[in-house]
């Protein structure tokens, strides 16, 4: 299970990783993240499960299935990563394995994630 240290807790957070995080679409799952290399706290992760996936008992499911997949990919990220996991209407029907390789894949491939120092440079430019 996360930590509290490894989660993300405010809406304000969530918005910045959203905002300018880089995105990662699959069929089941959009993973924004924004990494900050001055940080030097363990990864962080945050969930957005709405209720277009389903009642209540379904989206607590998909989002306990989305942190077991956050806890075993944590170890591989850098320190100062954020993370926020976009559960998408068909995450409910998703099989656990579709789900953890959906997300490894989608973190690894963003491992080119974007910086706080890209991010800073780019509202310099506007």
């Amino acid at each position: 299970m996360l930590s509290r240290a490894q989660r993300i807790v405010t809406g304000e957070e969530y918005r910045s990783v959203v905002r300018r995080g880089r995105r990662s679409v699959s069929e089941d799952v959009v993973v924004y993240r924004l990494d900050d290399p001055a940080d030097r706290h363990p990864p962080r992760f945050g969930f957005i499960v709405s209720k277009a996936v389903g009642n209540a008992v379904v989206r607590n499911r998909v989002r306990r299935r989305l942190k077991a997949v956050a806890f075993e990919v944590a170890p591989g990220l850098s320190a100062g990563s954020v993370v926020v996991i976009r559960a998408l209407p068909v995450a409910a029907q998703a099989s656990w394995v579709t789900l953890r390789a959906e997300i490894a894949s989608a973190v690894t491939t963003s491992r080119v994630a974007k910086t706080m120092t890209d991010v800073n440079e780019g509202m310099a430019r506007v």
